[in-house]
């Protein structure tokens, strides 16, 4: 049965997490069992995450989005203390990547989320510090602003939010899943015709009607479904372990 520490070094070499000024730790966050036979992967380590994980008597827990993140409190007080009693009483790891699993190239959220929504990716940039988590491409189907939205609604379940820049089909696009709709108007200097990401702010509206560029937002939680069963389905041909993926229904 492979060792808890032999699967972190692979993925955390696998990822480059030492490349990243990261908001939190990645990798191994909470420590549990010393040898790992199966993995419970989902977006966020909520308590429901982890009421499965203990359901399926799963070893590790597997998510984007973990906790110990910069400026929170440090103190395990209610639902934080909660959610780690639980883990710590039944001896599941967790680990955490987030920046790293944003933007890499094939296992990433947006490299992930090119595949999903038929994008081809022709470049990836920095954005906000971060390596590489912008990606910047083409429709492989021309559409307008509306067919664009119904094609997210179709692929993601969900529908998004999305402000019509202009008329004119969308081709170049660039995308950044997530929270990342601050860094709008720093993409709408590369020209695209399009913006994709997980969250809205007020401030996008005028952004995307000032300077005609279409802004979208699919939901934070639905843009990054995807990087984490990607990197826990390298895990278990890497590691022959077994694998489920727990898909919390979150509208934001």
């Amino acid at each position: 049965m492979p060792e808890l520490k032999h699967i972190l070094e692979y993925a955390n070499n696998v990822l480059s997490v030492d490349q990243y000024n990261d908001y939190g730790p990645n990798g191994l966050q909470v420590e549990g069992r010393r040898e790992i036979k199966s993995i419970l992967a989902g977006v966020s380590a909520s308590q429901a995450l982890i009421d499965e994980a203990v359901r399926i008597n799963a070893d590790m827990l597997l998510v984007h989005h973990g906790y110990f993140w910069r400026g929170e409190s440090p103190v395990l007080t209610g639902i934080k203390r909660k959610r780690i009693q639980t883990l710590l009483s039944h001896e599941i790891n967790l680990v955490a990547y987030h920046l790293p699993l944003d933007a890499h190239p094939e296992l990433g959220n947006n490299a992930q989320l090119a595949l999903k929504l038929d994008m081809q990716v022709e470049q990836r940039f920095d954005l906000g510090g971060a390596i590489g988590i912008g990606y910047q491409g083409q429709l492989k189907t021309a559409m307008d602003a509306d067919q664009f939205a119904s094609h997210l609604e179709r692929k993601l379940g969900r529908k998004p939010v999305y402000v019509k820049g202009n008329d004119k089909k969308i081709l170049s696009i660039a995308w950044c899943s997530g929270g990342a709709q601050s860094y709008f108007d720093e993409v709408i200097s590369r020209g695209v015709d399009a913006y994709l990401t997980g969250e809205a702010s007020e401030y996008n509206f005028h952004s995307a009607m000032e300077n005609q560029v279409n802004f979208f937002s699919a939901g934070h939680h639905a843009t990054e479904r995807y990087g984490v069963q990607a990197l826990a389905e390298l895990l278990v041909k890497k590691f022959d372990l077994t694998y489920s993926f727990f898909d919390q229904e979150n509208p934001i």
